[in-house]
């Protein structure tokens, strides 16, 4: 048994893990209609009182109660044309044949400028559009209808054209009429209502206050951004995404940083967000285990404490509500997928509610499932998908990634729903996607299989052109699966056949075509001045490492090409580690450079980045395969086309990716 020098005893250990073991927190699991149904009976979602804004800091906020206009706009009768304004009955029976001259008033009416001298029968001010209409006019003709008569003598205009009272003529009051009511209650102020309330001369508005979102992570294992990460320590990123949810419905974040799995620092960290927010969130502490306290602390801030602990959803099962001293406590699960989820289901209508803004408006893409997708029943389960351009319709592709992801929002267009009394859905089904973010239309190009950063530059330099395109990692078989079932434009691929010793090209099948990308090595990677690897070849390292009890591999996913070199290179072994599967080159090497493991096997680039030794295995090909009758759309044509340009042959080669031709 392995105990650390100078840790506690038996007995204490068994006693500290019986605490960490005890699940004190679910109380009772609810559905989640009940579990909105409780919170909203004890939560008021109601808008909180009002506050005088700046108008520059009004975009976004809602307004607190009528608005009428304390002036007319326009505030007096103007020119809506350049003309002249003159008196329509002046302008009686002229025409091209027969013009009518009136004399031209010794003045130009700009806009800003006051008239002083009054129209009289048989004259003409000149008048810019929006000036101010002159005492006695009552129409304006357009400049282009008049000429400047000429010959000796006063000056004059000559008319060819007959005017209506009214014409070009814009009334004090005709857009917005002193008293009126020009924006209602509730009305969520954007660019176009700022330029109502500046016209009506308005410097400050009421809106209603915004609500303050106290947000706390909590965890002995978090570290700020910026800080050294140290062993076991992760960044928190929940943090930031909650601040960022917040401001974005309406709400005023308030952060609170990182607290540790202390209780009584953790107490004092929520009473003093009670003391000076309208809202609590925290992330973290709902699951069962030695650091999470914050159940225990809810039950002694006041009544009626906890709510609900515990939603029948999937992910987010560990949410926690409560209410203490008439505000809103709301624990999310620590894991960033399932707290996204959580706070936009639970979290986001409340903070909307008390800023007075209308709950958003979801919108939403109908799809179709590539696979069937199984789902526990009893729960209700939200599956994140990307969108792709299917042959008829579009392809909502589930993302397998789990609650601990943060990419997985980023990569996502949306989720579905599967309901809580069905056990999955079928492939062929239409779902509902809703979508997460602004817009729903789907990436240019969506490229599924390995990871690589040469993929990664060639995704650069086709966003630098306008298109923009999804790549999702699921390992090299996986992505020409999902090649072939339509769910993507292109499959990136590594994957050697043991029979032929060639690389992808076995593999395809009737319709698809194969795309040359480049050379990688593949090497057995270890820690500098391990002495098991000295003065041996990566067949000679393998040999004697699968011997040794001691030493641990770390292996790669069923499905990914390098597996399949690895089986290879094993010949039927099981060594230490064989079922540590990650899916990833980085998690591999991550795995040896922090000691979890003694080797693996990745590709040299990503051995570098993590300052690993690296034996060389093998030179294998990463190619792109595609279907043929769609190599002529845009996207995936522009993607061909940059393949083959010599600037992308030496942006690989700067990564240490040869363009060697090699395909027959």
């Amino acid at each position: 048994m392995n105990r650390p020098d100078g840790a506690e005893t038996k007995e204490d250990f068994l006693a500290r893990l019986s605490r960490a073991a005890r699940q004190e927190q679910f109380l009772q699991v609810v559905g989640r209609d009940e579990a909105v149904a409780r919170f909203r009976t004890a939560i008021p979602h109601a808008a909180l009182p009002a506050e005088s804004v700046p108008l520059a800091a009004c975009l976004g906020r809602a307004l607190a109660g009528d608005v009428a206009s304390p002036i007319d706009v326009p505030p007096f009768d103007r020119a809506l044309v350049d003309g002249f304004a003159l008196r329509a009955s002046d302008t009686m029976g002229a025409s091209q044949a027969e013009p009518r001259r009136l004399g031209l008033n010794h003045e130009i009416l700009a806009c800003g400028v006051a008239p002083r001298l009054v129209v009289l029968p048989g004259t003409a001010t000149a008048i810019a559009t929006g000036g101010v209409m002159p005492r006695g006019s009552d129409a304006v003709v357009m400049v282009e209808a008049t000429g400047i008569a000429s010959g000796e003598g006063p000056l004059a205009i000559d008319l060819d054209r007959v005017a209506a009272p009214g014409q070009f003529v814009g009334y004090a009051g005709s857009d917005m009429a002193r008293g009126e009511t020009v924006l209602r209650k509730g009305t969520v102020i954007t660019a176009r209502e700022i330029g109502m309330l500046a016209a009506c001369g308005l410097a400050a508005v009421e809106v209603v206050r915004r609500p303050r979102i106290a947000v706390l992570s909590t965890g002995d294992e978090l570290v700020a951004p910026g800080q050294p990460l140290p062993a076991a320590g992760i960044y928190d990123s929940n943090g930031a995404i909650i601040a960022a949810s917040v401001e974005e419905n309406g709400g005023d974040p308030v952060p609170f940083g990182i607290v540790a799995d202390d209780e009584a620092a953790l107490e004092t960290a929520i009473r003093a967000a009670l003391s000076d927010c309208d809202v609590v969130v925290l992330s973290g502490g709902t699951s069962k285990g030695a650091g999470d306290v914050s159940h225990r602390i809810l039950s002694r801030l006041g009544e009626p404490g906890i709510l609900v602990h515990g939603v029948a959803l999937k992910p987010g099962k560990p949410l926690c509500l409560a209410k203490a001293q008439g505000k809103a406590i709301v624990v999310l699960p620590g894991f960033p997928t399932s707290a996204m989820f959580t706070f936009h289901d639970f979290v986001v209508p409340l903070v909307r509610s008390l800023a007075g803004l209308p709950p958003r408006e979801e919108d939403s893409v109908e799809a179709v499932l590539p696979q069937r997708i199984a789902s526990e029943r009893g729960r209700m389960e939200f599956v994140m998908a990307s969108l792709t351009h299917g042959r008829d319709a579009p392809v909502a592709v589930p993302l397998s990634k789990g609650s601990g992801s943060v990419t997985a929002f980023s990569q996502a267009d949306g989720f579905f729903a599967i309901p809580a009394a069905r056990a999955g859905m079928e492939a062929g089904e239409r779902v509902s996607l809703s979508r997460i973010g602004a817009g729903s239309r789907a990436p240019d190009l969506t490229i599924v299989g390995s990871h690589c950063i040469g993929l990664d530059a060639i995704v650069g330099r086709l966003a630098e052109r306008g298109i923009r395109a999804r790549t999702i990692w699921v390992g090299s078989s996986g992505g020409l699966a999902s090649l072939k079932r339509g769910e993507c434009d292109i499959a990136a691929m590594h994957l050697l056949d043991p029979e032929t010793g060639r690389y992808n090209t076995p593999f395809l099948t009737p319709g698809l075509r194969l795309a040359e990308g480049w050379g990688r090595m593949q090497g057995v990677v270890f820690r500098p001045g391990d002495a098991r690897f000295a003065g041996r070849d990566a067949a000679e390292a393998v040999s004697a490492l699968v011997r040794d009890p001691d030493a641990i591999m770390v292996n790669r996913n069923t499905g990914s090409g390098t597996r399949l070199l690895i089986d290879g290179v094993l010949n039927g072994a099981r060594p230490p580690g064989f079922w540590n599967q990650p899916r990833s080159h980085n998690a591999v090497a991550a795995a040896v450079a922090q000691g979890r493991a003694d080797w693996g096997v990745a590709i040299e680039s990503v051995a570098r980045a993590y300052g690993l030794g690296c034996l060389p295995l093998t030179d294998e090909r990463y190619d792109f395969a595609y279907a043929e009758d769609r190599a002529r759309e845009p996207a995936l044509a522009a993607f061909l086309s940059l393949l083959a340009e010599p600037e992308t042959d030496s942006a690989l080669a700067e990564l240490g990716f040869p363009r060697a031709r090699t395909l027959p």
